[in-house]
């Protein structure tokens, strides 16, 4: 039987989500139900280091605990039992996540119950990863434990730097009605459109509509993001950038196209427009998530959704994409016609 919460006894909650910047941004969809729920406790947030900027300046994360992947287990449970928490949220579950919160001294330890986690938690959901959008998946972990769901919002909160970096960059910037950022970026080389897709894109984009580009990239993407900008007349390189960076260019464009990456998520998080393009991913779990957002798939390729690293087939998945489809989408995001 599991241990029964009574919201007024609760006051410090730990959310353990390490890595991936996307998912990491996916998982504040559980922090408006949290709070509602538990309205006089903290909610921490425990991260990798390079992965705190996902939530470090969202108004419902009181703080953030990171470590290092070469810190010891026994550095970490130490930290997190410092913090003397009532309840842990494990939304990673991994066999790493699954010993941290076993041993985290919290007496309400939730999380999935994949093969040989089971132990660490006494609230468990058996549920596996399935087919709703990832997003929603953390989700279950509150419902299990009775949680009410009120809210389905991803949200990320621009800081000062964010906005000011970017008023910096567009400074006697001059461009025209529409600002279309391109992210060329993929967490596998497999997510990567190819560039000369994207010049494509671009190209017949800017046959339709007045626009502008802002071309956004990771240190993987640089030289791709370089021959992009020399094809694209009217286009703009982003500078190097870290995450908070990159949300202050992306909150002053009208639409973000982007292969499936944590960019994307973030820019679906900033309400911003956004069109994903899928291969090797499942849009309909990995889409971005926002009621202003769509995707493009070429869905009857034979190897479509392989989910593998590297693709076999010369990323037909993205050469093959319908360009028609993407410059309608893409249009219909930006409402021109409304």
């Amino acid at each position: 039987m599991k241990d029964k919460i009574i919201p007024d006894d609760i006051k410090k909650i730990l959310c353990i989500k390490p890595r991936g910047i996307g998912d990491i941004i996916l998982s504040t969809i559980i922090l408006e139900n949290l709070h509602s729920f538990f309205p006089n406790a903290q909610i921490h947030y425990l991260t990798e280091e390079f992965a705190k900027d996902s939530v470090i300046s969202h108004p419902l994360i009181n703080k953030v605990l990171t470590y290092n992947k070469d810190d010891s287990l026994f550095f970490i449970i130490k930290m997190i039992r410092k913090e003397k928490y009532d309840i842990i949220f494990d939304l990673y579950s991994n066999p790493k996540t699954a010993q941290l919160t076993f041993f985290s001294g919290a007496k309400i330890r939730i999380g999935y119950a994949y093969r040989g986690r089971g132990y660490a938690y006494n609230i468990k959901s058996k549920i596996g990863r399935g087919d709703t959008h990832s997003a929603e998946h953390n989700l279950e972990l509150l419902k299990i434990a009775g949680i009410p769901i009120i809210s389905k919002n991803i949200t990320f909160n621009l800081p000062k730097e964010s906005k000011e970096f970017a008023k910096s960059f567009f400074h006697n910037v001059t461009r025209n009605k529409f600002l279309i950022g391109v992210i060329p970026s993929g967490g596998w080389d497999s997510k990567k459109c190819p560039k000369d897709k994207w010049i494509q894109i671009m190209k017949s984009l800017s046959k339709e509509i007045s626009c502008s580009f802002l071309i956004l990239w990771g240190p993987d993407d640089f030289e791709d993001a370089k021959f992009i900008k020399k094809e694209i007349d009217d286009s703009l390189l982003a500078p190097k950038t870290n995450l908070i960076q990159m949300a202050g260019l992306i909150n002053q464009c009208n639409l973000v196209i982007a292969n499936d990456s944590g960019p994307m998520h973030l820019s679906a998080a900033l309400g911003i427009p956004t069109l994903g393009l899928f291969g090797p991913t499942n849009p309909k779990k990995h889409g971005p998530y926002s009621n202003n957002s769509d995707y493009v798939i070429k869905s009857d390729l034979h190897c479509i959704i392989c989910n593998k690293l590297l693709c076999p087939y010369n990323k037909e998945c993205f050469h093959q994409m319908d360009l028609n489809e993407i410059i309608l989408k893409a249009i219909k995001l930006l409402k021109i016609n409304d």
